[in-house]
């Protein structure tokens, strides 16, 4: 952990051009009819992934289709990684056409003892910029967790039950193809995605893992579907459970009674919650 936690404050910067092919991608992708994403059109919430892509060189890719370890982020010596989470402030509008600035830093790193062995966790702080602002339009927190190879008698955490009773709700089938569009627009070469045998064999899943992006931008695409004219200040989301390609999901949503804060979450099948959120609105949407 020594040489881990020297990876703090380590900074990296990325340039980045906002164009309209990737949105429109992403707007097919989710199933909306084509739309014009013409210069000056504001991202919406999550799309900012679009870019800032990692290109990485082949011959820099790990066995499990990152980068290998030990550039940016730390050399963690556990072979299983997940998006455990993330926290965002929307300050200001990134458009189609911007010319944007992404300054990435190592906010933390920490280990502990969980139920199924070491776990370390890596809090990342992106500020993205647009033409030169000075100001951030939107901070990132992103936790990383690592965790060791699955083992036959690792005892997983109780699951918890989803709400239900939402006034907004979708069933979203996770195909192959939504798995491979999506990895592919944000350029993840991760195997637990689309390498079946990778995901069974090697780090000992039942099936393909979905994203943990791609569930959170189908619950900020749950809000454009209900609350089209919202407009969001923040947004956390939290992955309780993994979510697998061998069945359908729901995806949540409820307005709360303060008027201003949306309840997210996502469910497998069976009723367990997968992903918790929370989206704040913006005064006056």
């Amino acid at each position: 952990m020594d040489n881990l936690t020297a990876w703090i404050g380590r900074s990296e910067t990325r340039s980045d051009l906002i164009g309209a092919t990737p949105a429109l991608a992403l707007n097919a992708t989710l199933d909306h009819p084509e739309t014009g994403f013409v210069s000056g059109t504001p991202l919406l919430p999550l799309w900012h992934w679009l870019y800032f892509l990692p290109l990485h060189r082949q011959s820099e890719i790990g066995a499990d289709g990152h980068a290998k370890r030990g550039g940016f982020l730390p050399p963690v010596p556990l072979p299983r990684r997940m998006w455990a989470g993330s926290q965002f402030d929307f300050r200001a509008p990134v458009r189609v056409g911007d010319a944007v600035e992404r300054t990435s830093t190592i906010a933390d790193v920490s280990s502990k003892e969980g139920r199924t062995g070491k776990l370390v966790f890596v809090k990342v702080r992106h500020e993205v910029r647009c033409n030169g602002a000075a100001d951030p339009a939107i901070v990132e927190f992103h936790d990383i967790v690592y965790r060791e190879a699955r083992k036959p008698d690792d005892v997983e955490p109780p699951p918890q039950r989803a709400a239900t009773g939402a006034a907004w709700q979708r069933e979203i089938v996770p195909d192959d193809v939504l798995l491979f569009r999506y990895s592919a627009l944000t350029f993840n070469g991760h195997r637990i995605h689309y390498d079946r045998k990778y995901v069974t064999e090697v780090e000992g899943y039942p099936g393909l893992i979905v994203h943990g992006p791609l569930i959170a931008t189908l619950l900020m695409d749950l809000v454009r579907r209900n609350a089209p004219q919202a407009e969001i200040a923040s947004f956390r989301f939290k992955a309780v459970r993994p979510t697998f390609d061998l069945n359908p999901f729901r995806v949540n949503g409820q307005l709360q009674d303060d008027g201003k804060t949306i309840k997210l979450w996502a469910g497998d099948h069976e009723g367990w919650l997968t992903m918790d959120a929370v989206a704040t609105l913006r005064a006056g949407s």
